[in-house]
């Protein structure tokens, strides 16, 4: 049989997750031919046949974790291999019955007690067997010493997985336990999740996507020194503009003139006169970064991504709102590649779109600054010292990283975003 391995997945992805087979054991599969779906930390990764065959032997199940190199199944040419089994079988029946006939009585009695103790064991070994179990809590069984037999399963289908295995093993471990330690246990262990006096709960296990984001995102609140500064835009004149160049826009480019857009342009235009908001920290070594690849955060099922607008300095806006339109679709249909999520220099994250007035967006390390787009609310402002309007107002909220920008420097970095955005003309001159 042929091994089917975990590939090496990226430079930085060690191991997966299974999402889901494409196949199931029987099926016949063409080199090529799509196996499994991982889910890694970034992106969902099909794994394909690099041999013709018949699928034998599932080896995880989804859900299961694998490293690169770990095989997952096995592979087989599907013709020949019961025949040849039956063969050997048949053969060795005929070697056997001769070695009986020529060797001695004691001999022959010798042997018949050997068989009846190997038909008794594999009688036990099939008995044990005609329990339903994964592969994985074959295994886990194994490990720790339980019976399959005895183990009970919430599966509907009667199928026992580790999850069973493992409840069955600790309540054998409580029964064990001695007396005094049960009395004294209420009083020392807290509270379980379960323990919500008969309320309906469900537990749902977070994807390896969801748990690297968490990860991460505590990961910066502990090592960056990260500061949020806010700012607000009056987004009279970009209104004003896209009211009067959508449609034209739209027909010259067959994608919509957004807001998305001026908001990368006149990032662009602020890195360059502020250039230590688009580095990194290695070491005790600042990495000025002399390219504009802008992150544009996204919110798909399994959690946030954040796919990057390279060279964003070089696009038009219609070449800018192309880019994103496209990497926002892969994002919800989980087709992004790793390439698509690497590399960034700063992210722009807009919490507007769920109506949110102002909020505090977290680093995407090991970049420096993210700004924080909000909700457009119209509110009255004072034009001078007699005048009111009612003016399309937006939040603006810039956070960066304090050992290497400082508070003027932030400051002054938003305050030319809020300039070049209430001046769009500037945008084709410095963005």
């Amino acid at each position: 049989m042929i091994e089917v391995k975990v590939p090496e997945l990226a430079e930085s992805i060690t191991e997966g997750t299974i999402s889901q087979w494409l196949i199931k054991v029987g099926d016949k599969v063409e080199k090529g031919d799509n196996l499994v779906e991982l889910e890694t930390d970034k992106v969902n990764i099909e794994v394909s046949a690099e041999n013709d065959g018949v699928i034998e032997e599932l080896l995880k199940e989804p859900g299961d974790n694998v490293e690169v190199g770990e095989i997952i199944a096995y592979l087989g040419n599907g013709e020949g291999s019961s025949s040849k089994s039956s063969d050997q079988d048949s053969s060795g029946k005929e070697e056997a019955k001769k070695e009986e006939k020529e060797a001695p009585e004691e001999a022959k009695s010798n042997e018949e007690s050997k068989a009846h103790a190997t038909e008794s064991s594999e009688d036990e070994k099939s008995e044990n067997e005609r329990t339903v179990a994964s592969p994985s809590a074959r295994k886990l069984a194994r490990e720790l010493g339980v019976d399959l037999n005895n183990v009970e399963t919430r599966d509907p289908l009667g199928r026992v997985r580790p999850d069973d295995v493992k409840a069955h093993a600790d309540k054998a471990n409580q029964k064990e336990a001695p007396k005094e330690k049960k009395q004294e246990a209420p009083k020392q262990q807290k509270p379980s999740p379960e323990a919500n006096d008969g309320k309906p709960v469900e537990r749902v296990k977070m994807s390896r996507r969801r748990q690297t984001i968490a990860k991460r995102l505590v990961e910066v609140q502990h090592t960056a020194a990260m500061l949020t500064t806010f700012n607000e835009v009056d987004m009279t004149a970009i209104m004003e503009l896209r009211k009067r160049r959508k449609d034209k826009f739209l027909e010259d480019n067959d994608v919509k003139l957004g807001f998305m857009s001026f908001f990368t342009k006149a990032v662009v235009g602020a890195l360059k006169k502020y250039p230590r908001l688009n580095a990194e920290i290695q070491d005790t070594d600042i990495v000025l970064k002399k390219f504009y690849d802008i992150g544009i955060a996204v919110g798909a099922e399994e959690g946030l991504v954040v796919p990057v607008v390279r060279d964003a300095d070089k696009l038009s806006f219609a070449g800018i709102e192309q880019e994103i339109g496209n990497l926002a679709k892969k994002a919800r249909d989980n087709k992004l590649k790793l390439d698509e999520l690497q590399g960034g220099s700063f992210t722009i994250t807009n919490g507007g779109i769920f109506g949110s007035m102002l909020s505090t967006p977290i680093l995407n390390a090991p970049q420096v600054g993210i700004l924080g787009m909000h909700k457009i609310q119209w509110r009255p402002m004072a034009i001078d010292q007699e005048r009111m309007e009612n003016r399309p107002m937006m939040y603006i909220a810039l956070s960066y990283d304090h050992r290497i920008v400082d508070g003027g420097e932030a400051v002054s970095f938003l305050a030319k975003i809020k300039e070049l955005l209430e001046d769009p003309e500037q945008l084709l001159l410095e963005g």
